[in-house]
């Protein structure tokens, strides 16, 4: 424990004493209380207490602007888009409202923004050109057993024809050869050809390998008598001659289980300045809880997902060129659960620290390990402690980002578990042979934990809950600041609101952190009342906002090169300590892969500033970042924005 966290102890320790002291007078219960919270919001207003601590606020949206908040990425303009989509609602998806807002957390205005397509649970990143990519959503809601009413499934289309592909329309029915059962595809299928096989050695011809489709499919009818047990073949209904003999289907059980969601193909762009969406290609496969990770030659890969059938994408990932909007597979084939936590790393290669949200087998693709894209060679690291607690873990790239030293933090068992992990772990990618080792203990187990980087090179660790999405009253009321350089933590005032499943958080250009969202399944500590999704913001002011002064930044170029540098003007030039660059949040379900912190080198001359941009490309990518500087008691300024091209 460093000094300032065992002051601050002690601190806390005495002011706990005065308030007993001073309430052991009082009669009953209700008076003890209503002292305590009183003398408690006296003692977190006093100035002491916020320099030591920081401060958290709520905002409270007018009601027509509320929304819940899935997924919020900070703009180049300085505002944050907040996505619902549907919002995890129902009866908002039967009804096609999907909604966007944009909030400019300096002015506090809000706008509402059409939503072309239902993007609860899509992927995003942001692109070079200042836009951010999005990409996925949903398709269908889960159905669970009981609410399931016609037997459906998954029906795999083989043609065997290798001359040309086969093209079904929705409503194209299968009837079994066995169980003589009719099902319906509830939307299009391409079947591509099938792959002629040839000897190797002699060149005979040895036989054709039907090309695959897959397709879901229901009954025509509600009820269990149309439910099937086994594998059947299935003729498909309006095929002749060749079309016929060739193409057929084949499903395992096609019963009235439950069903997954259903992802979807739509890709945009979301415009900051014009403040809408663009329309892109969309995705080759459909996704429902992607990741979106920009690689060294700055085009995107999306991963994982639930398909538009509601089955984990079968390791089929594709990458998104920002030139061309366009999007095309990667050659090979790798598969991981969804929302996997995905880093580009300075040597080109692809970090997989093992967060991720959880659907999808839980023995594949689960290791951490570094992932070579173009080869498809995978790495496995080993040393993570709590390796079966990995789902809805939190992973940060420790700052400064050229340490390429990576945090993962808590994190739940598989599925609904009750288990939670109090473990951090962190990775040091930059060793011989990179091995996870364990940081300090969180003081319980905690999944959904929010992690965002501050400018002074400390990481706000806040929130989360010890079960699954907060069940029991679990929510944790508790924030921290992780010390990269003495790898400990220190307690720091503890948020007004509880955030689990469908929170996020973000750094502001003015140095403070947004929280959003939080989708509690219950809203008691029996699980009996059902949750509400929360839909105020907060916003947590560091204690270094709260000192005498802070240096300013201004002037400058808007744009500087990898390798090059600009001048800035700042009264305060010479009590600059550190310069950073960093990167704009993009956060949804524990999961985001674009915050960075970039040391930048920089020299000082009177009241200017020259700065620095590293040469890597792959350290700092293309794009819209913040530049702060920080004086020498470690308090920032407003941020720059610079484009780096």
């Amino acid at each position: 424990m460093n000094d300032r966290a065992g002051r601050r102890r002690a601190r806390r320790l005495a002011i706990g004493t005065a308030v007993v002291l001073a309430l052991a007078g009082m009669n009953g219960p209700w008076l003890y209380r209503f002292g305590t919270a009183r003398y408690h919001q006296y003692q977190i207003n006093k100035p002491e207490y916020k320099a030591e601590n920081g401060k958290w606020e709520i905002v409270q949206f007018p009601e027509k602007y509320r929304q819940n908040t899935i997924h919020a990425a900070l703009l180049r303009t300085g505002k944050v888009l907040l996505v619902a989509g549907s919002g995890n609602n129902q009866d908002n998806f039967d009804a096609k409202k999907f909604d966007t807002r944009i909030w400019d957390p300096v002015k506090g205005t809000i706008k509402k923004v059409p939503t072309p397509k239902d993007l609860f649970c899509t992927g995003h990143t942001q692109l070079a050109n200042g836009n951010l990519l999005i990409a996925g959503g949903t398709k269908r809601y889960e159905k669970l057993k009981g609410d399931v009413t016609k037997a459906g499934g998954l029906m795999i289309v083989h043609n065997e024809n290798p001359d040309r592909p086969i093209t079904l329309p929705a409503g194209t029915r299968f009837t079994g050869k066995e169980n003589g059962k009719t099902f319906v595809s509830r939307d299009p299928v391409v079947v591509e050809r099938a792959t002629k096989v040839f000897d190797k050695r002699t060149g005979k011809f040895l036989r054709n390998d039907p090309g695959l489709g897959r397709i879901y499919v229901e009954a025509q009818k509600s009820g269990a008598k149309y439910e099937t047990g086994t594998q059947d073949n299935y003729r498909i209904q309006g095929l002749t001659g060749a079309d016929a003999r060739n193409t057929y289907g084949i499903a395992q059980k096609l019963a009235l289980d439950k069903k997954d969601f259903q992802g979807i193909r739509d890709a945009f762009e979301f415009d900051p300045v014009a403040e809408k969406y663009i329309k892109v290609d969309p995705m080759k496969e459909a996704r429902w809880y992607p990741t979106l990770t920009t690689l060294s030659d700055g085009k995107v890969l999306s991963v994982s997902g639930l398909d538009d059938i509601g089955q984990l994408v079968p390791g089929k990932n594709e990458v998104f060129d920002p030139k061309t909007r366009k999007w095309t597979y990667l050659s090979k084939v790798r598969q991981f659960p969804t929302y996997p936590a995905l880093f580009l790393l300075q040597n080109g290669k692809v970090f997989y620290s093992g967060s991720n949200a959880g659907y999808g087998p839980d023995n594949v693709g689960r290791d951490p390990g570094v992932w070579d894209v173009e080869s498809n060679k995978f790495a496995k690291i080993p040393g993570l402690s709590d390796p079966n607690k990995m789902e809805t873990s939190g992973t940060v790239l420790l700052p400064p980002a050229q340490d390429e030293k990576f945090m993962v933090i808590g994190g739940g068992g598989v599925g609904e578990s009750k288990l939670s992990s109090n473990r951090t772990r962190i990775v040091d990618m930059k060793a011989a042979s990179p091995r996870f080792v364990d940081g300090p203990t969180l003081e319980k187990g905690t999944r959904y934990p929010q992690a965002s980087i501050l400018p002074d090179d400390t990481v706000l660790v806040s929130g989360g809950s010890e079960d699954y999405r907060g069940r029991g009253d679990s929510n944790i009321h508790q924030a921290r600041l992780y010390h990269p350089d003495t790898n400990t933590f220190e307690s720091v005032a503890d948020p007004l609101v509880g955030r689990n499943y469908h929170s996020g958080s973000l750094l502001l250009p003015d140095g403070r952190v947004m929280f959003f969202g939080s989708d509690s399944l219950y809203g008691d500590k029996a699980n009996t009342k059902p949750g509400v999704f929360e839909q105020r913001i907060e916003i947590y002011t560091p204690p270094y906002l709260y000192r005498d002064s802070r240096p300013s930044l201004s002037g400058g170029p808007q744009t500087i090169a990898r390798g090059a540098s600009g001048t800035f003007t700042s009264p305060q030039a010479s009590v600059i300590k550190k310069v950073r660059l960093i990167r704009p949040s993009a956060s949804t379900h524990v999961t985001d892969v674009d915050q960075r912190s970039v040391e930048l080198k920089f020299t000082v001359s009177g009241d200017k500033v020259t700065v620095t941009v590293p040469e890597n490309r792959n350290l700092v990518q293309s794009g819209w970042y913040m530049l702060f500087v920080d004086d020498d008691q470690g308090t920032p300024s407003e941020a720059q924005w610079v484009r780096v091209p």
